[in-house]
């Protein structure tokens, strides 16, 4: 440790520190631009200048380290006159256009003025003025010239999403931030450039002009969307969601979110919105009220067990409903006699699992992993923030081993971060891949191995890393979790984390994949699977808050098995699902609706409406609820979504206990292979929001993903 004194106070801090991670210790503001706690230090703005006893000139405290005995004035006038000095650099050029900024209100810069700025201005040339630029459909580029070079989007492209898309060309007052050669913005962090740029320079393309930053209420909610369960602060106005941006969570999401949490917002003003109760009367849809609808669903029910038993009704859930929605869903079933449920959609290999599946460790410790061996995920569009955290890692010296489709695998840049060992291989060899790498290890363990496999140079170069280091992990996307063989890789995976000592876990899909099977979204007895009950047999479906054709394996196939039930009821926000349901029933997104999400690492988060429900949409839990009531089923008094949380084991902790979660399985490990590819959604297709965000549907990724897959929202 070295001690210091700043401003006449004794701070400790580690050696190598530098002046401002003291003040930060100390709780001193220091001025400054340029610096940012989660990125490189640059040291170009020079707002941080600060007065050092026995140094010629004022120092720039973000880049200055710490000795023995140093003696700091961050108030003096030798450091007041300086960061006066570099103010007036800095607004000689700035176009003063704050009433019409969108980032007025919330700049850094407005704010800093304030307090070092003059009060007139000795620059009496003409101001340079920066074209500006289109970089695609989510961030505005349109006032350059508000600029102050501070470097933060560059650092943040090269250094956390992984992708050097914004450079700074020329030299001197010629000098701009710019893409290379008129290309986008691409990438699935993007957003978060917005949020570090301390000007108006980079702005929210869809929010642009539509609200004062003092206008909004800021709430608290969590991201529907991936597994890593992103906090965010949702900023509303007159009951209208207008802006998601992130809260800092370090154990989560840090102070990043991904595009698809920020700007997946605008689904929620969709013509697509369902707000009221619809029936299908004679091929036409009608408008019709709650009580009509749910007598409707209920006497449909109750026919249909009647006439060919329970076990002809079904329940198709989505992984990222409630934890609220989900369980009385399942117990709305098994009120009913049936234990048709199930939320693994996009599943080929039902095979019952042992404990609830998860990550198989924190989120936290990705960013600080020495080996990790990735199965069957693209990773980077996959799970955006875990893929920033492994890219942390990696920086750090983590040797990246992956086992993955060439489709998906081309290189190093698809993964955005260097690649230690990379086999690619077509889905049917995974497992026979994953084999090798266990017969390498058993070869150099002197063990038997698991399977019959062959010790490759690949496969020992990957068993070899897997041996070393001590911090490891092994994590299997969303691939390999719907993969017709994903208990063999599950089990091959245990062996090698027995035998190297790393975690096995996975990334699992949705914002509440483990929450959707400690509520019991799972068909149990001689319950069907979802495969099962998209293959048709089925006299009633009800759809929670997913479209089949989309979501699910089986895909258009879908259409064919739910046109031949008597009764699809589908509960959504949206109006999905035209073709074959019976009943829409308006049920609220996120924003306005209470519940609870479990993420990858067992972490459970509540959330309260942000908003109040469109038109006469409820949540789905009333909903569930009031059918229970109606069909007459005991059990269903709730009176709040917190008394149905009570309801549910092991959800009242922070944290999922660990003798509820559990990655272990007994299944057979069979090397045959697969021909059946693995259904895994594109970046912009994962759920019903995302699909209906328009700004989202105009990315690159997106237009990829129509291209390749013809999918339409």
């Amino acid at each position: 440790m070295v001690e210091i004194q700043l401003d006449g106070q004794k701070v400790e801090v580690l050696e190598g520190s530098t002046v401002m991670h003291a003040a930060e210790k100390a709780g001193t503001y220091i001025p400054h631009f340029c610096y940012h706690k989660k990125l490189s230090i640059a040291a170009n703005c020079r707002m941080c200048l600060v007065d050092i006893e026995k140094a010629p000139k004022p120092m720039p405290a973000c880049a200055t380290p710490v000795t023995q005995g140093m003696i700091v004035h961050t108030k003096s006038d030798k450091a007041i006159k300086a960061q006066k000095g570099v103010m007036e650099f800095l607004l000689i050029n700035h176009p003063l256009d704050c009433p019409i900024c969108d980032q007025g209100g919330e700049c850094q810069l407005q704010d800093l003025a304030v307090g070092y700025g003059g009060s007139g201005s000795r620059y009496e040339e003409e101001k340079r003025v920066v074209f500006h630029k289109d970089v695609g459909p989510l961030i505005s580029m349109e006032e350059m010239s508000r600029c102050i070079h501070c470097t933060r989007c560059v650092r943040f492209g090269q250094e956390v999403a992984g992708v050097m898309e914004l450079g700074m060309s020329h030299r001197g007052e010629h000098a701009e931030i710019e893409t290379f050669v008129g290309m986008s913005v691409d990438s699935e962090l993007s957003g978060n450039m917005i949020d570090i740029c301390p000007v108006g320079a980079l702005t929210s393309k869809p929010f642009r002009y539509s609200a004062r930053t003092w206008e909004l209420s800021r709430r608290r909610s969590v991201s529907p969307h991936d597994s890593t369960g992103a906090n965010l602060i949702v900023q509303v106005k007159s009951n209208k969601v207008m802006r998601v941006v992130p809260l800092e969570n370090e154990d989560v999401n840090e102070c990043w979110i991904a595009d698809r949490d920020r700007f997946s917002y605008e689904a929620l003003g969709s013509e697509q919105r369902l707000t009221g109760p619809m029936l299908k009367q004679g091929g036409q849809w009608k408008a019709v009220d709650w009580q009509t609808a749910l007598e409707y669903v209920a006497n449909g029910l109750k026919q249909i067990k009647a006439d060919h038993g329970a076990e002809s009704i079904g329940l198709l859930a989505s992984p990222h409903s409630t934890l609220e929605e989900l369980y009385l869903a399942a117990s709305l079933m098994r009120g009913l006699g049936s234990d048709n449920i199930d939320h693994r959609l996009r599943h080929a290999d039902f095979t019952p699992s042992q404990g609830v599946r998860w990550l198989g460790t924190s989120i936290a410790s990705l960013s600080q992993l020495q080996r990790a061996l990735v199965v069957g995920s693209n990773l980077r569009k996959d799970h955006p923030l875990f893929a920033q955290r492994i890219r942390q890692s990696v920086r750090k010296g983590c040797a990246l081993s992956v086992i993955n489709s060439a489709a998906e695998l081309a290189s190093a840049d698809a993964w955005a971060m260097p690649l230690a060992h990379a086999t690619l291989a077509g889905p049917g060899a995974w497992a026979q891949a994953l084999a090798d790498v266990a017969a390498a290890i058993a070869a150099d363990k002197g063990v038997p191995a698991p399977a019959a496999g062959r010790a490759t140079d690949a496969a020992k170069a990957m068993s070899k890393s897997l041996m070393g280091g001590e911090r490891k992990a092994i994590l299997l996307g969303n691939a390999a979790a719907h993969h017709a063989q994903a208990s063999t890789l599950l089990a091959l995976a245990n062996w090698i984390g027995e035998q190297t000592g790393a975690s096995v876990g996975y990334l699992t899909e949705a914002a509440n994949t483990v929450g959707a099977q400690l509520a019991g979204a799972l068909p149990s007895g001689k319950g069907l699977n979802a495969g099962q009950m998209l293959a048709g047999g089925l006299k009633a479906v009800i759809l929670l808050n997913n479209e089949p054709e989309y979501d699910s394996a089986a895909g258009a196939a879908a259409k064919a098995s739910l046109n031949a039930a008597q009764m699809v009821v589908t509960l959504s926000p949206f109006k999905a699902n035209l073709d074959f349901s019976d009943v829409l029933l308006p049920i609220a997104p996120f924003t306005e609706t209470p519940g609870t999400f479990i993420n990858a690492e067992g972490r459970v988060q509540s959330f309260h409406a942000v908003v109040k429900p469109q038109g006469e949409t409820r949540p789905a839990w009333k909903v569930l609820r009031v059918l229970a009531n109606l069909l007459e089923l005991p059990g269903f008094d709730f009176e709040s979504a917190q008394d149905v949380l009570k309801q549910i084991p092991g959800a009242q902790d922070a944290v999922v206990s660990a003798d509820k979660l559990g990655n272990a399985t007994q299944a057979t490990i069979d090397l045959s292979g697969s021909a059946t590819a693995p259904v895994v959604a594109s970046i912009y297709q994962l759920d019903g929001l995302v699909r209906r965000a328009t700004s989202l549907q105009l990315t690159a990724d997106a237009r990829q993903a129509v291209a390749a897959e013809g999918v339409t929202a």
